[in-house]
This record gives structure tokens, C-alpha cells and sequence, in this order.
């Protein structure tokens, strides 16, 4: 390890950094390699390498997509029953309503693949992959508001400040690629009612920088200055960045300040990016019948399918964590019109990343997760018509679903009651979650963390246990 005072290395322990990490930092030296995962990692062997997370921001309707309640049709407009609600929390938006009237789905289900998985009509495309995924039908959460219910999500903990997912496993595991970030993440907008999405959602709260997640946009440049100005050429840029370099690792010498580490590191990476990511976005050479995979939309830049394409790219260049949030699930009113709009874009570009990876032979080492941050509530809010309702949001039960590295597909996993109200078997909850998704890095939840402030944190907190019954 490099030479550090006393002080210097109490500072990096207050300061967040702690005695491993300060280690693993600098004992690669002044200039560590942008994408080393941390000693020891991973625990055990892998089922997959990689993750992209499909996060459907807004909150998308079990009743209507994955959770099906044919009995539900004789009981449309009667008053849910208190015992169902049980005094369940309410939001400020349905409170004041002092009827609750049971809202069917006006959509058709049918069972799909090996498994018999029920699915909306709303997703024949997902249909089609059925026996690649499993359905959690009994995902509950805490929080019933948008941004501290993401917040969970990303973070494991509904206040912000914590490190996102992304960065957790960039943290822990690296990245196979040198000159892609481990962690990339793209935002897409739907044709629904949206809600705010900050960029903490994919931040490294108090982890170093350079495990943040780096935003790609749909214009000229994908990230932000990526380019050099005009007249500056690339060859400048590198002795720019020599010649940075060196002072930034005298001042790394001087004061150990593992952000100093960091800053090199981004840098670099950005140099790197520069010829790699022009690179990425050029899909000229992608066959017509991958477009025809993904839809029409995939030509266009910014959309979800186009978002799709690019996180097998991403997965095919060694990209560790994928996210992409697609934004205008927040169905308070006319949903049935606003959610068939949603699935006509995501239906078949997710379901043409699981056949995609497939046909590559990706999907067995990528763990791929579809989902929002709570459900929606069975009643309906405001009027009920026989062709129009709206739903609350509802933490208490909802479904997502997983495919690809370590998960069995063609399963429907943990039940819920009559009204899609309560968890009747097999509870997931959001730490469940992560410690699954880990689990299939091969990671011991419990084992990863980081010591900030004077307490050993992890993404799971102080819960957490692996659905087993979810693994192949």
C-alpha cells in the first residue's frame, strides 16, 4: 500500500472511504484501473455477469397486466370491503373518497408458455417469451408516494443520499469493458402521465464518483461534452489529459484523497468514450430483421425500443448494470386508454431484448428486471364507467417480473387475495429484491459494504433474504 500518514488515513476513514476501500483504492497506485471490482468478488460462482433493469416508472397496473381476477367482473362497482383494506394508508388522492368501487380489468387474460403464466392481452408480445420469465406476483413495498417509493427501488432506503443499485454492483463486481462506464443508464418518455425522475436515482450517494451511473441522451452527443470543441483535436485532448494527470497525482501523493483517484479515473474514461461510444450508437449495421424485432420505434433515438437495442449493445461490449427508466405509468384516470399506450412501447422491445439475448446466447449469464416502484389499487379512483377507470397507487401488493441469469423461467411466483389487495403467499419485499438480484452476480448481500460515517452500510440495510424459489 501506498505510503500514508496517520492522519491522512484517519481522514479517508471519517471522510467515507474506510481502511478496505482505501486500500483497494490506492493500492493500484496513483492511476487505478477505471473498472477493478473489489478484492474477494464475487463470493461465489455467478449465474450472471450482467443486469439490465427495465424500471417502468410511474407504477404499472397488476390488475391489468400480470395479476388476473376473473371473479372480480361480478363485484364491479360494489364498495371494497373494509376487511380488505384493513385501514391500509391511503393516498391524499383517494382519502377524501368515501366509496371505494371494485374496478375490474376490462382487458382479456390467457395463459402463455410451459408454465401456464396468466398474462393481459395488453402483452402478446411478452406472451411470446412467457416461458423465459418469472412473474413475482408478491412484491410489496413500503412507501407510497413516487419518489421515496424509486427512491427504495434504487437505493434500498426511501430517503435519499444512499448509493444506487448500479453503483453497488460497479462498486463490488468492476466491469469487463475499458472504455464504457460499468453503470449506463438512458430515460425514455411514454405517452402517459409522468412524474418527476431525479438523477440521484442512479447516483453513488457515498460511494466514490466514478461509480455513479453515466447518463446516455438521445441527441448528437449521447453524453454530455463528449466531443471536443472545434478546432481541438483528439491528439490535443490526450496530451491535455497526460499532463492533467500527472498534477492530479502529485496532489494524490500529497493529500491521499481517494476523490483525486476517482477524477483520474473519469477522465480517462471519458478520453475513452470518445472513440467507443460513436461506436455504440451507430446501429447502421444492425440487420433489418433486429429492427423488425424491436419495432418500428427503434429506429428513433430516445425511444424505449431504441433504448433496448442499445442495452444489448451495452450488454454484448461487457457493460455491467443497464438501466433504463421509461417514464408515463402514472394512471390516475382514463387508464385503460393510457396503459394499452404504454405496452404498444414497451411490449415488444422488451420482449425482443429476452428473444435477442437468446438468440446470442447472452441470456443465460444476463439477469433482466421489468418492473415499477409499487401497484395499483383494485378500486377504482374517481368515476367508474364500463369502459373507464383510474387506480391508485398501491405499495401493499404488485407484480414484476425477472429473466435470464440464475432465474427460472415459465414461473408465477407468490399469490395474492381476491382483490389484488394483500400478499396471501410467498412475500417479496424490495430488500428481497436486491438480495436476489445479487445473489445471481454471485454476491452475498450481507457481505458487500461500505463503512461511511462510522457504520458498515449495504443496498439491502439491515433485511433481505434470496427468493430461492425464483432460482434455476
Amino acid at each position: 500500500m501506498t505510503d500514508i500518514s496517520r492522519r491522512s488515513l484517519f481522514n479517508l476513514a471519517t471522510g467515507g472511504l474506510g481502511f478496505t476501500a482505501a486500500a483497494h483504492l490506492l493500492g493500484a497506485g496513483a492511476n487505478p484501473p477505471a473498472h477493478v471490482g473489489l478484492p474477494g468478488l464475487p463470493h461465489f460462482a455467478p449465474k450472471a455477469k450482467r443486469v439490465i433493469y427495465l424500471f417502468q416508472h410511474g407504477a404499472p397496473s397488476q390488475l391489468d397486466l400480470f395479476d388476473h381476477k376473473p371473479d372480480l367482473a361480478k363485484l364491479r362497482g360494489a364498495d371494497l370491503p373494509a376487511s380488505i383494506r384493513m385501514g391500509q394508508r391511503l393516498t391524499g388522492m383517494t382519502a377524501y373518497q368515501t366509496k371505494f368501487p371494485t374496478a375490474p380489468s376490462i382487458f382479456r387474460f390467457a395463459r402463455h408458455g410451459p408454465g401456464g403464466t396468466w398474462l393481459s392481452e395488453l402483452l402478446p408480445h411478452t406472451a411470446k417469451v412467457a416461458g423465459e420469465i418469472a412473474v413475482i406476483r408478491s412484491m410489496h413495498t413500503e412507501a407510497i408516494n413516487h419518489d421515496p417509493a424509486v427512491t427504495f427501488f434504487q437505493t434500498g432506503f426511501q430517503l435519499a443520499g444512499r448509493p444506487s443499485i448500479g453503483s453497488w454492483v460497479s462498486y463490488g463486481l468492476g466491469s469487463d469493458c475499458q472504455d464504457l462506464p460499468a453503470f449506463v443508464v438512458f430515460v425514455s418518455q411514454g405517452k402517459g402521465n409522468s412524474q418527476a425522475l431525479a438523477d440521484r436515482q442512479w447516483g453513488s450517494g457515498f460511494l466514490p464518483g466514478k461509480f455513479q451511473g453515466v447518463k446516455f441522451r438521445a441527441a448528437a452527443d449521447p453524453v454530455l461534452y463528449l466531443s471536443n470543441p472545434e478546432g481541438y483535436s483528439a491528439q490535443a485532448r490526450r496530451r491535455y489529459l497526460d499532463d492533467l494527470a500527472k498534477l492530479n497525482e502529485l496532489k494524490l501523493a500529497d493529500t491521499q484523497d481517494p476523490e483525486i483517484a476517482t477524477r483520474i479515473s473519469q477522465y480517462e474514461m471519458a478520453f475513452q468514450m470518445q472513440s467507443s461510444v460513436p461506436g455504440l450508437t451507430d446501429l447502421s449495421k444492425e440487420p433489418e430483421s433486429v429492427f423488425d424485432m424491436y419495432g418500428p420505434d427503434s429506429r428513433v433515438p430516445g425511444t424505449y425500443a431504441a433504448n433496448c437495442l442499445l442495452a444489448r449493445r451495452l450488454a454484448e461490449r461487457g457493460v455491467r448494470f443497464i438501466q433504463l427508466f421509461h417514464r408515463g405509468w402514472d394512471q390516475h384516470s382514463g387508464l385503460p386508454r393510457g396503459i394499452r399506450l404504454q405496452c404498444e412501447q414497451t411490449d415488444q422491445p422488451s420482449a425482443a431484448l429476452i428473444q435477442d439475448l437468446k438468440n446470442r446466447g447472452m441470456l443465460d449469464d444476463t439477469l433482466v428486471v421489468w418492473g415499477g416502484e409499487f401497484g395499483r389499487t383494485v378500486y377504482s379512483q374517481g368515476e367508474l364507467t364500463a369502459t373507464d377507470y383510474g387506480r391508485d397507487h398501491h405499495p401493499r401488493c404488485f407484480s414484476l417480473w425477472m429473466a435470464g441469469g440464475g432465474i427460472r423461467g415459465g414461473l408465477t411466483y407468490g399469490s395474492t387475495d381476491d382483490f389484488s389487495y394483500n400478499v396471501t403467499e410467498d412475500a417479496v419485499d424490495v430488500h428481497d429484491l436486491h438480495a436476489t438480484i445479487m445473489h445471481c452476480l454471485g454476491v452475498d448481500h450481507t457481505r458487500l459494504t461500505f463503512k461511511f460515517q462510522g457504520r458498515h452500510y449495504r443496498l439491502t440495510d439491515v433485511k433481505g433474504s434470496v427468493v430461492k424459489g425464483l432460482l434455476a
